[in-house]
């Protein structure tokens, strides 16, 4: 029995209604502790008890991507992890990957709250916590204190975006801020340019005003990381196919897609009980299982339009091994998740590498990437 599906998330999402910002910070600050009482027995115990019970180990699941060893294909989605807490311990909760941020060079506190809510009905969530962070500085000052050896399990990769007070026109230098602080304690990078929540950064998205931006960074990334842009599930065909352009020009490793998503199209749930106003009222990037289509639209056609031969993270509704093969099939190398780890709690991760692993044995197939983008030969 899943003691998280059948006690846990009842009492917290039913019975007592936790606030679900409440219970992140929670999270959060229990892995902080962790991170401070590393050397300390009892937290290697439990490290140990979690690598136990969690994690999957398969050669038939690791890959070689961009010049780095991931285990698995699933990662952790930035927005969890937004100061770097966590980054010695998740690869023991059986992650191949982890994404930390977002973070801004300003420290920042976000939108007020009210800002994020469970939609249960639609196994989503609705978010406008506008890149609360405690600054690249704050980020980078952690992960240097961290033990080299436990945090570099697994390539651990650090999501950029632009501070609140800088203004558009200037966007450029404010990433290329943090980048400095902090390329040498990433293994790779991503631009985000795509959260639905700082006013005005989706028009980074567009070929100009991108390509600035990329100019920069790739100018000081002189030990050649891996940089990646992370693109919103709302753009149309032909802005992708453009920041495609983009990625080839400026020799990125890969695209990100999705972020969340601003349509409010064929939600189930009508009011929200916190503020008592309809989806369609509130501000904010909806993820979860609503988005899991349109991602994998934007998958199957970025792969289509590269034959495959730019790498692609997939992001957006996936809750199980099922979901996660669509991805990987219409064209992910790696695949990343945060909502559907909120509903299916910690032994999703196990539970869907061991289904990849039966979806590679019904299909004949000797390893994941074998597997990446046969759905669209």
């Amino acid at each position: 029995m899943d003691i998280y599906k059948a006690v846990i998330r009842p009492f917290l999402f039913t019975l007592v209604k936790a606030d679900p910002e409440w219970l992140h910070q929670q999270a959060i600050s229990s892995l902080n502790l962790l991170s401070e009482a590393s050397y300390h027995q009892c937290a290697r115990w439990l490290n140990s008890l979690l690598q136990k019970s969690l994690c999957l180990y398969d050669t038939r699941l690791e890959q070689n991507l961009f010049g780095l060893n991931f285990p698995n294909p699933l990662g952790l989605a930035a927005g969890f992890d937004k100061d770097g807490v966590g980054a010695n311990f998740w690869s023991s909760f059986g992650f191949g990957c982890a994404e930390l941020g977002t973070v801004t060079y300003h420290a920042q506190p976000g939108n007020p709250p009210p800002r994020l809510f469970r939609l249960t009905l639609d196994q989503a969530a609705l978010n406008r916590m506008g890149f609360n962070n405690a600054g690249a500085a704050a980020m980078a000052m952690r992960l240097k204190m961290l033990d080299p050896q436990q945090s570099r399990l697994i390539p651990i990769g650090i999501n950029l975006g632009k501070s609140k007070i800088t203004p558009l026109e200037t966007a450029a230098a404010d990433y290329l801020e943090s980048f400095r602080l902090l390329k040498n304690l990433g293994d790779y990078f991503v631009v985000n340019v795509s959260s639905p929540n700082t006013p005005g950064l989706r028009s980074l998205q567009d070929a100009a005003m991108l390509s600035q931006i990329l100019e920069v960074l790739q100018t000081e990334n002189m030990a050649q990381k891996p940089l990646f842009v992370k693109i919103a599930p709302d753009l149309e065909w032909e802005a992708i196919a453009d920041i495609i352009d983009l990625a080839k020009t400026y020799k990125l490793a890969g695209i990100i897609a999705t972020n969340t998503t601003i349509s409010r199209e064929g939600l189930k749930t009508q009011i929200i009980e916190k503020t008592g106003k309809t989806p369609q009222e509130e501000a904010g990037g909806i993820s979860g299982a609503p988005l899991r289509q349109r991602s994998t639209e934007v998958i199957r056609f970025i792969y289509q339009k590269t034959q495959g031969q730019i790498p692609i993270i997939g992001v957006g509704g996936i809750f199980t091994a099922e979901d996660a093969w669509e991805k990987i099939t219409a064209g992910a190398s790696l695949i990343q998740v945060y909502t559907g780890l909120i509903y299916e709690g910690p032994m999703m991760v196990r539970r869907t590498l061991a289904g990849l692993l039966t979806k590679l044995e019904e299909n004949g197939l000797n390893s994941i990437s074998e597997a990446v983008g046969i759905g669209n030969r």
